[in-house]
């Protein structure tokens, strides 16, 4: 009996129209175009604006444009997966909500939560449902605001994070294309390094955590960038040890748009030229769970059938780790 694997069929996304550039910033907090580019590689990031929008309006449109460009019946869809760190609401699925409101009346849904590791481990999640043989069409979506939960006078975080949603479709496939391997870590070591104190059953909501600005990511930056540089090359490196993968196999790093010097870190141990991995942290910052599928939006045209992808992502908690996958179809 042949395989089934899992394969990403379509890609969707969705941006806010408003642009956060660095000279903005700049009459914000105590920073500076240079200091922002040369420290992290970002020049703009994009914000949603509209105080009545949550992570659930960019995460329906980026799933309405991979429908409308994939020209699927959402009531086709078996299930939705919302990778993200900021739902709309506690307890209330934003997943399920987005589900109904794209018309995928027939999936059911659910939230993963993995700091910026969340698309990662959701490919491995979707994935798992298509091989069983019993699911066909798995609609992965991830969405952040960051936004919402940025200090905007503290100017180690905001200079980082923007909004986004992006949208893949995974169908099983026949022909050894789709997701081949994967490699996920986490350590609670991270816990403390990259955390929002407040809002929790630890510290609930009160007067106090909202005075004390504790509802904001905190972010020890020094930590977090030393354990993200040495752990995503080592995940990637593994996954092409694995896959007896040399340089010149892999087409293509999907990288987490986190910081432009960890992205160098991971191909320099890869042995991969720039012109073989995707950036557009330039444009967007770190948008959190939507930075692996919105490379793919910018980068579709590029791809074609049969291209050797490694995706790799790192987040708080910690988590992390890279995934191994064969891209199923040419886009023009």
């Amino acid at each position: 009996m042949t395989k089934i694997t899992a394969a990403i069929t379509a890609v969707g996304a969705y941006v806010p129209d408003y642009v956060l550039t660095n000279q903005i910033l700049e009459t914000m907090v105590d920073t500076n175009d240079e200091w922002i580019t040369a420290r992290t590689g970002i020049k703009e990031r994009r914000i949603l604006k509209d105080k009545d929008k949550g992570t659930s309006y960019m995460a329906i449109k980026a799933a309405e444009d991979l429908i409308k460009k994939r020209n699927i019946d959402p009531r086709e869809i078996d299930m939705v997966i919302m990778a993200t760190a900021t739902p709309d609401m506690p307890v209330a699925a934003t997943g399920v909500y987005v589900a109904s409101q794209i018309g995928a009346v027939n999936a059911f849904s659910f939230d993963l939560v993995a700091a910026c590791s969340s698309f990662l481990f959701g490919m491995s999640t979707a994935a798992r449902y298509i091989e069983s043989g019993k699911y066909k069409k798995v609609l992965l979506i991830g969405a952040d605001k960051m936004s919402s939960i940025i200090d905007y006078e503290d100017r180690t975080t905001c200079i980082i994070f923007g909004d986004g949603a992006g949208a893949i479709l995974f169908e099983p496939n026949l022909e050894g294309l789709g997701l081949i391997d994967e490699y996920l870590r986490s350590d609670g070591i991270g816990r403390n390094h990259l955390k929002i104190d407040a809002g929790g059953s630890l510290l609930p909501p009160s007067a106090e955590t909202v005075a004390n600005k504790q509802h904001y990511v905190f972010q020890d930056g020094k930590t977090v960038f030393k354990f993200a540089v040495s752990n995503l090359a080592d995940v990637c490196a593994k996954v092409m040890e694995r896959n007896n993968l040399s340089s010149e196999d892999v087409n293509w790093l999907v990288p987490h748009q986190a910081n432009k010097r960890i992205i160098d870190a991971a191909s320099n141990r890869m042995g991969l030229p720039d012109e073989k991995v995707m950036i557009n942290i330039h444009k967007y910052g770190n948008t959190t769970s939507a930075t692996l599928p919105l490379c793919l939006a910018d980068y579709e045209d590029q791809l074609k059938k049969g291209d050797d992808l490694v995706f790799a992502a790192f987040g708080g908690g910690f988590t992390w780790g890279a995934v191994y996958l064969k891209w199923a179809y040419n886009s023009k």
